[in-house]
């Protein structure tokens, strides 16, 4: 998969600030793409405990059937701190390469974390989806900023999450009485098609089927290359 590099990651602070507000302006979140999707991909990260090493994994599933078509990894070192808000300047390169390495292209792409549901509007999802020049989704298992109601038990209830007087994302329950997420658009896609799409991925689980998989892979991975360190393996 070929990836178009915006800028260098080895920046400052005040530097990664400048370039989320100046990638903004890039951003599509309407005019979905009349085009069959038929493969998305999953993307998530995991950290080893006591160690300045992460690990990336994407996975591509086909769609709708949900079945496992390839598995890519990556692991990478921390150069930059962690900061909420400016995680992709962490995680981000360990992803590109990881995505780098997938021979089929995927159709869309839904990370876990933040799409425009982001201070500058400009989360992982949104930031990646540049960086990959295909429609991505954000779902983040918490919320970064923005307020909204409470959300009915049922899977598929929903309610606008708001900044500003303004809808960023949607807080979607997938599984009955289980946590909800939060679904923002990350580039080249609507939020109505974002969270059609993140509910047809959805197998039982909280987290939609390619993002619980990679969830599962990374940990996997990460076991693999470091036994004793990191978070157990969980499956929500």
């Amino acid at each position: 998969m070929k990836i178009r590099y915006l800028h260098s990651f080895d920046v400052t602070y005040q530097e990664a600030l400048a370039i989320q507000e100046s990638l903004r302006a890039k951003l599509v979140l309407s005019g979905d793409r009349d085009l069959p999707i038929k493969i998305i991909a999953g993307a998530d990260i995991s950290y080893a405990k006591n160690s300045d090493l992460f690990f990336a994994a994407v996975v591509l599933c086909s769609y709708p059937e949900m079945e496992v078509i390839e598995e890519a990894y990556a692991i990478g070192k921390a150069a930059f701190p962690y900061i909420p808000g400016l995680l992709t300047f962490r995680e981000g390169p360990a992803l590109l390469e990881a995505f780098a390495k997938l021979p089929h292209i995927p159709d869309l792409v839904i990370f876990d974390g933040q799409g425009i549901a982001h201070p500058r509007g400009m989360g992982l999802a949104s930031h990646m989806g540049l960086f990959l020049n295909v429609p991505t989704i954000g779902c983040a298992k918490t919320r970064l900023i923005g307020s909204h109601d409470d959300v009915g038990e049922k899977a598929g209830s929903q309610v606008p999450l708001i900044h500003d007087n303004r809808i960023i994302g949607t807080v979607l329950r997938t599984k009955d009485r289980i946590k909800p997420v939060f679904i923002s658009p990350g580039q080249d896609i609507s939020l109505q098609k974002a969270v059609d799409v993140t509910l047809s991925c959805c197998r039982g689980y909280r987290l939609p089927e390619p993002v619980r998989r990679a969830h599962l892979a990374v940990n996997r991975f990460r076991q693999n290359q470091s036994p004793k360190s990191g978070n157990k393996l969980t499956d929500d």
